[in-house]
């Protein structure tokens, strides 16, 4: 069965952005037996909470990170705030378009969570 996971994330609070992570421990430690991908997608202004000075959740997410979840930040998002791309925590990836990414994923059967 899959239980793939889509987190959005759309906001520079850093408590949204703890509650998302805090589902994302929460959902793989409740699933242990079954494979599955986690995907946190941040456009808007939450790709600012994963530049490498912000480290409120950067051990979390490096922690997310090394167990196989994959964190995309909206390149429209990085460009609107002038954020460069290798200034960006390593375990973020840039796509394209954040809201393109969000649909591509639910149309490939993800499940979708917004905290």
């Amino acid at each position: 069965m899959h239980y793939d996971l889509l987190v959005h994330v759309d906001s520079d609070d850093a408590a949204v952005l703890g509650l998302a992570l805090a589902n994302i421990v929460n959902y793989r430690a409740a699933l242990p037996q079954d494979q599955f991908h986690v995907v946190l997608v941040a456009n808007g202004p939450a790709v600012k909470q994963f530049v490498l000075q912000e480290q409120t959740h950067a051990p979390v997410i490096a922690d997310l990170h090394a167990a196989g979840v994959s964190f995309r930040m909206c390149n429209n998002a990085l460009t609107k705030f002038g954020i460069a791309p290798e200034t960006l925590q390593t375990a973020c990836e840039v796509v394209p378009a954040g809201v393109v990414e969000v649909v591509d994923l639910q149309r490939k059967g993800y499940a979708y969570i917004k905290p």
